[in-house]
């Protein structure tokens, strides 16, 4: 079984002006869908755009509004012509794992990796920064590693070593300006969601908005009677999902509410815990910010841009052993988006196409499978800059689901246009685009000294 990723990447300009220059922040809402104003808890549907157009959004104190993920577990985008008001709950976490059941990613996240049975490695957790399950002690049944935590805003907690090796955590992706918009990845847990809200008016948290990771699950268990409690021990203990992400746009924000895009706790092993999972993003963007608290983590501040900016170029996996992929792969372990013949022989011919990306450049393609290491090869892209394509020959697993991803980086002069970028005080020479897990990727400048600087508005 073989998985594919759809995969865009964004590129972020800097350019700073005064206050005063930035005109009326617009959402884009249509308001078709009303004003929303519930009066008990709610479970939202996610439409298959996962975009909802209000006029406006009024959530009282003590209701909490959750949803159903849709088919393509898109990001939650709540668009509003009018004020939005949040003074109950708006909830997107990632659940808890359960014993060898993992936790599952809020909408827009990732979930947790598949618990390994006696003598067999746990699975890897699901996102670009998904955790590694620990390995099993083949001749002591109640010894294993402990799982690492999932990574997003910083890398996760590493699983600690017992009697063998525990799983490493995962690693950081995405920016602070959270475009394009991603969620947290799964060690055990699942990870947290991602949800933009903008309005053409203002934005007030006096409630509460999480979007925290899953805990992983205990490796233990007690044994009880009349002799009193044992622990008795199932294997090493589940990573934390990450904490997912949070962004805010309006005209103006206020309000001193819970923000909180967390990582969940790593369940108890033999002895230790297991890894936890990273935090996730917060990004609040207005030309006034009235709010005075801190955010968990802290929140990045910025001026209102485009919820989606325009003219991003794509870069998409779109077929695989001569396989037509989906047109919005899940990008999941446990749902295969392409099942191969079982006859299909390596190394298998991946096509890759790319949309607005300099043609003439080396494009990299790898299978991660959620158990073992991660393969690699490379082509060339050919075509015009508008449209460019190439054919790369891959070893994957034929053990294990792998989830494919790719990434292309070239000096900034490719690029048609585009004038001299700084970093930190230094000139930008190359960029890198690394196309992440699930359909999503990030930035990074690589300046002419060679410091790597995400790139940020």
């Amino acid at each position: 079984m073989k998985q594919l990723n759809r995969l865009m990447w964004n590129t972020l300009f800097v350019l700073i002006l005064p206050a005063a220059a930035f005109a009326a922040f617009t959402s884009g809402s249509t308001g078709v869908d009303g004003a929303f104003a519930p009066a008990t808890d709610t479970v939202l549907q996610l439409p298959d755009s996962g975009v909802f157009n209000y006029t406006t959004v009024t959530i009282p104190a003590g209701v909490t509004v959750t949803f159903t993920k849709n088919s393509q577990n898109t990001p939650v985008t709540i668009l509003a012509t009018g004020d939005v008001t949040v003074n109950g709950t708006i909830s997107i976490n990632g659940s808890d794992a359960n014993y060898i059941i993992p936790g599952t990613g809020g909408p827009g996240g990732f979930s947790g990796g598949v618990a390994g049975v006696v003598y067999q490695v746990g699975k890897r957790g699901e996102g670009p920064g998904g955790g590694y399950g620990g390995s099993p002690n083949m001749n002591d049944s109640v010894c294993a590693g402990e799982g690492g935590g999932g990574g997003f805003g910083i890398g996760g907690g590493a699983g600690p070593n017992n009697c063998v090796a525990g799983g490493p955590g995962g690693s950081s992706y995405g920016n602070e300006v959270i475009i394009p918009a991603i969620g947290g990845s799964g060690g055990g847990g699942g990870g947290g969601g991602t949800i933009t809200i903008a309005s053409s008016g203002k934005i007030t948290i006096a409630g509460s908005i999480t979007a925290n990771g899953g805990n992983g699950a205990n490796g233990e268990s007690q044994d009880c009677g009349w002799w009193g409690c044992n622990n008795r021990f199932r294997g090493g203990g589940g990573g934390g999902g990450t904490g997912g992400s949070i962004r805010l746009i309006a005209n103006v924000m206020d309000g001193n509410g819970n923000l909180s895009a967390s990582g969940g706790g790593g369940g108890r092993g033999w002895g230790n815990n297991a890894g936890g999972g990273s935090v996730g993003r917060i990004r609040l963007e207005a030309s006034n910010v009235l709010r005075t608290t801190s955010t968990s983590p802290p929140m990045s501040l910025g001026y209102p841009y485009a919820v989606t900016p325009p003219n991003m170029p794509s870069l998409a996996i779109t077929s695989i052993g001569g396989m037509d992929v989906p047109t919005v792969p899940k990008g999941a372990f446990g749902a295969p988006d392409v099942m191969l013949p079982f006859n299909t022989k390596n190394p298998i011919a991946i096509v890759v196409t790319g949309t607005n990306i300099p043609s003439g450049q080396t494009v990299n393609v790898s299978a991660s499978p959620s158990v073992g290491a991660t393969t690699s090869a490379s082509g060339i892209l050919s075509g015009t800059d508008t449209s460019s394509s190439a054919s790369v020959n891959l070893s994957i697993a034929t053990s294990y689901p792998s989830i494919i991803t790719t990434s292309v980086t070239f000096q900034l002069s490719a690029l048609n246009g585009t004038g001299p970028i700084f970093a930190d005080g230094e000139k930008v020479k190359f960029m890198r685009v690394a196309a992440c897990l699930g359909g999503k990727s990030t930035i990074t400048y690589i300046t002419e000294s060679g410091k790597e600087v995400p790139a940020v508005l």
